[in-house]
């Protein structure tokens, strides 16, 4: 046998019982570990540290067995086998021996060798140790399951800090503990407040320990603008419990309103907020050579995390002008980070969209959070992805004066109807409200529509004033300026006199200049469109297909002219007559008076109660309180308000709460809005020009 194996059959058995006797030294360590940060910081915390200590343990028995290497071999059988004469390295060396001496030695300590077993080298069991580990271990999981957590098992009260004076025979608060359990979702502890005002997110669960001296009889917690609620017996303490589906303020009543006033105490009900979604990269990016893919990245934030998973929008849009193609999907698509910070970045293959040149591929995420039993869902920013065409854009020599009819203003018709055509294919499938809100947004996409191509009427079809000018009074010969000679009209969109034809200052509209058949079929597109968006918006898109249909059919003969000229000269005002000025005549202007409207305020028991207030009277706050209540969305502090009223009713005589009523409804009525200043009065010079203007002396 060679010294090389002849080595590894009598150290073998000592490194593996070395190191099975680290890695049983380090398992009552581990599990003390793990109860400790199982009590302290919850299960993801306990199995990180587990696997921290089981890899720590592994590389520790490693390098313990490791030292059992022939140095330790030879040193230990020197010292246990005297029959070896101290001759066992020729056993294990490498290199074979250089003297016959040597040979005949390394025979004979080899006969000798086979007298033992390599098991008799193996160290011993380190049991003492291990019992006491074990023993220690138990000890610490047993405290680490008994120690009671923070809201868990009895609460510890402590003093009360209402401050009121003993009365004789009247119970008052001497110690309390308010415990407040989080929803489940929220991921939060229970905990324990030594204060009955507390702040917690909304639905928690709020229970209170009371303890009273003298005992009370029937005590209660008064809820502010609420039904109050009664205290039930436990030994020697008095407890009730709520949920905290609102902001609320409430007083500790302990002897049914006897005695002093108790103070009130303060609950705010934190809302859970929707996730924030954000793009991670500009909202729109362009193709690059050799690009096959694309991966948007999105960040979405929440209070208390957002859902592993979220869905993924993708939207295809392929073709020109009303030729445009659309499809939709959604891709589940898995986050990566923390729950309170994720990050999606989903990978979007070309070919398996049929992603191509002359496209755009518009991503949207939709993120859930973690509310129960609603989760809240939200849309997040659309990013675009666009692959240019390789056909290049058409010009001419009246560029800046010319402009195709196929911008955004004519490609979006289509879509409205495919909008309204999948909408109801899924209206089983949908509630009531939802069909409604989805038809009602693809109104307002048809009225963003409508608007826009009523812009080329002129703004007509939305009703908008016209600017004075000289056709005022008609337009004829004869009306004081030159109308140039007389020209037949060529054909619509010849290039001989195209400007000629429809450049006439007189016929421009505020966006361009159309001719009169391509603009009546343009009106008569925005009427269906008209109908179109009523009945979207009162939830019926089967009756506004056909108003739709018809006004895509419109739009296609309108995109038969081929350019719209856009006008270069503003419009005409009325000319200055010279033989005016100076004199003073003012016939024929019309009043520049603006009749001023009142502005109507809802705050009228607010600035009643704040002018009363400014007096020793106490005025009646009952109109005071319920306007609180119907305004407390908008107000800045309604329960701060709300104390202050009770404060006042309490105790009429009180000054500092007067003053700080009225500071209140300061800050909550509603601001003013700003007064056009008065224009100053004439000086002497401005004086005298009035005066010369009216016929009077100088």
């Amino acid at each position: 046998m060679s010294a090389d194996a002849l080595l590894r059959d009598w150290i073998a058995p000592s490194r593996r019982r070395r190191f099975a006797d680290t890695l049983l030294l380090a398992l009552p360590l581990l599990v003390a570990i793990a109860a400790i940060s199982w009590r302290l910081a919850g299960l993801l915390t306990t199995g990180a540290l587990l696997l921290g200590g089981a890899a720590l343990a592994l590389v520790v028995a490693r390098q313990r067995a490791a030292r059992h290497d022939r140095v330790w071999l030879i040193r230990t059988l020197d010292a246990t086998r005297p029959e070896l004469e101290d001759s066992s390295a020729l056993l294990f060396s490498p290199t074979p021996p250089t003297s016959p001496l040597q040979a005949l030695q390394r025979t004979r300590v080899a006969a000798r060798l086979d007298q033992g077993a390599p098991q008799d080298l193996a160290p011993p069991w380190s049991r003492r140790t291990v019992i006491a580990l074990l023993l220690a271990a138990m000890l610490i999981v047993a405290a680490a399951l008994l120690w009671p957590r923070a809201g868990e098992g009895p609460p510890r009260l402590a003093p009360s800090e209402e401050g009121l004076p003993a009365t004789p025979g009247l119970p008052r608060l001497i110690a309390q503990n308010l415990r407040i359990v989080p929803p489940a979702y929220t991921g939060l502890p229970a905990r324990d407040s030594a204060k009955l005002d507390a702040r917690a997110p909304l639905g928690s669960r709020l229970e209170w320990t009371l303890r009273f001296d003298p005992d009370a009889r029937m005590p209660r917690l008064l809820v502010v603008d609420g039904q109050a609620l009664p205290l039930r017996r436990d030994g020697d303490n008095w407890i009730a419990g709520r949920t905290l589906d609102r902001s609320f303020l409430y007083r500790v009543d302990p002897a049914a309103g006897g005695g002093r006033t108790p103070p009130l105490h303060r609950l705010d009900a934190l809302p859970d907020n929707p996730p924030q979604v954000k793009a991670l990269g500009p909202a729109l990016t362009l193709v690059k050579p050799g690009q096959r893919s694309w991966s948007p990245a999105f960040a979405a934030t929440d209070d208390y995390g957002v859902a592993a998973t979220a869905r993924l929008r993708v939207t295809l849009a392929i073709g020109e002008g009303e030729n445009v193609t659309f499809s939709e999907r959604e891709i589940p698509v898995s986050g990566s980070g923390p729950a309170r910070d994720r990050r999606f970045a989903p990978s979007l293959a070309f070919s398996s969209f049929g992603f191509s040149a002359g496209g755009d591929m518009v991503a949207q995420l939709i993120v859930r959070d973690n509310r129960s039993p609603s989760a809240q869902e939200v849309r997040g920013p659309s990013v675009i992805l666009r692959w240019p065409s390789a056909r290049a854009p058409e010009s001419s020599g009246l560029e800046g004066m010319v402009n195709t009819t196929l911008p955004a203003y004519f490609r979006s018709q289509r879509q409205i109807i495919i909008d309204a055509e999948a909408l109801l294919k899924r209206k089983r499938s949908l509630s009531a409200d939802r069909y409604l809100a989805r038809s009602g947004a693809i109104g307002a996409d048809q009225q963003i529509l409508r608007g826009r191509y009523s812009q080329f009427l002129g703004g007509e079809e939305e009703g908008e004033p016209q600017l004075p000018t000289a056709d005022a009074e008609g337009h004829s010969e004869g009306d004081g300026h030159d109308h140039g000679p007389p020209q037949a009209k060529p054909a619509f969109g010849a290039p001989e006199d195209v400007l000629a034809s429809f450049g006439h200052p007189h016929d421009d509209s505020p966006a361009s200049s159309l001719d009169p058949e391509t603009r009546a079929i343009l009106k008569q597109a925005v009427d269906e469109m008209w109908g179109s968006e009523r009945e979207l918006k009162q939830g019926r898109p089967d009756l506004a297909l056909p108003f739709a249909n018809r006004a895509l059919r419109f739009i296609k003969e309108v995109q038969q002219a081929t350019r719209i000229f856009l006008s270069k000269v503003g419009p005409e005002l009325p000319p200055i007559d010279p033989t005016r000025r100076m004199t003073g005549e003012r016939g024929g202007l019309a009043s520049r008076t603006l009749d001023v409207t009142p502005v109507a305020s809802s705050d009228g028991p607010a600035a009643a109660a704040w002018r009363a207030l400014e007096g020793k009277v106490t005025p009646d706050l009952d109109p005071l309180e319920r306007w609180v209540r119907a305004n407390a969305d908008r107000l800045p502090d309604p329960l701060a308000l709300t104390g202050a009223i009770d404060a006042a009713r309490r105790e009429p005589g009180c000054a500092p709460c007067r003053t700080r009523l009225r500071g209140l409804l300061w800050t909550a009525m509603a601001r003013p809005t700003g007064q056009p200043m008065r224009r100053p009065p004439a000086d002497a010079a401005g004086a005298r020009y009035l005066r010369a203007l009216h016929g009077g002396a100088p």
